[in-house]
């Protein structure tokens, strides 16, 4: 068997942004609710992001909508997501910050040869003005947002793009996010897929078909080590566990 791992083999992981890198939903419902404020409708609480977070600005701004019953036409929400993108964008990381674990995980996974990207369905110019405040992202050999390939997850072009730009190898390529989307996207690229269970889902993380599932990032580089070593042995993980 190959090695997945061996030298010239370019791993990489691709990570997922809202509920994966970052705890991002304190700025994201901040934002929902300024735009529910400006149309008269109650705020939502934090506790909601759970449920409508993970499919880009647009579709929590529906979301929020449906939350009340209240239904929103495509027109309008072309009007009304920008006002949510500019208030987003001054408001970022006023509350956002890395995940547990995230900063030591980038730098030990870069020393140990893996390669770093992102794929989002955040927005191009949002998720580089994040990664940047947040101080992580010169870490990253590619980032990818909702709109850099004209196509958000789980169509796969974003996730094969971003690998491919960041000089990475499909065959040895693990997605880490935290929802169904990420699982999505990585079965029609051809890739492996670890999910962490602290994310935006409202089904819990174990029941997504995910290759691995972990509650920490001190656990992601041993977990995709592994999921890369199974798969190149013609293995899952389901049934590579005893």
């Amino acid at each position: 068997m190959k090695d997945p791992l061996a030298p010239g083999a370019a791993p990489i992981l691709v990570f997922d942004v809202d509920g994966t890198l970052a705890e991002t939903a304190p700025d994201l419902m901040g934002a929902l609710n300024h735009i529910l404020a400006e149309e008269g409708i109650p705020p939502l609480p934090l506790a909601a992001a759970r449920r409508l977070l993970g499919a880009g600005g647009r579709a929590l701004i529906q979301r929020g909508y449906a939350e009340y019953g209240r239904t929103l036409d495509a027109a309008r929400l072309e009007k009304l997501f920008p006002r949510f993108i500019a208030f987003y964008n001054d408001h970022i990381a006023d509350g956002s910050r890395l995940m547990p674990g995230v900063a030591e995980c980038l730098e030990r996974s870069a020393k140990a040869g893996w390669r770093l990207a992102v794929c989002t369905n955040k927005l191009d110019h949002s998720t580089h003005l994040l990664l940047d405040k947040l101080g992580v992202h010169d870490r990253f050999a590619f980032i990818c947002g909702q709109d850099t390939f004209g196509v958000g997850k789980p169509n796969p072009k974003p996730l094969i793009e971003t690998i491919r730009r960041a000089g990475g190898d499909i065959a040895r390529a693990v997605m880490v996010g935290d929802s169904h989307v990420d699982v999505d996207i990585a079965r029609a690229a051809g890739a492996a897929v670890v999910l962490v269970d602290f994310g935006y889902t409202d089904k819990p993380a174990a029941e997504l078909g995910a290759d691995r599932v972990i509650s920490h990032f001190d656990a992601l580089p041993e977990a995709a080590e592994a999921v890369l070593r199974q798969r190149a042995g013609g293995l899952t993980w389901a049934n590579a566990r005893p």
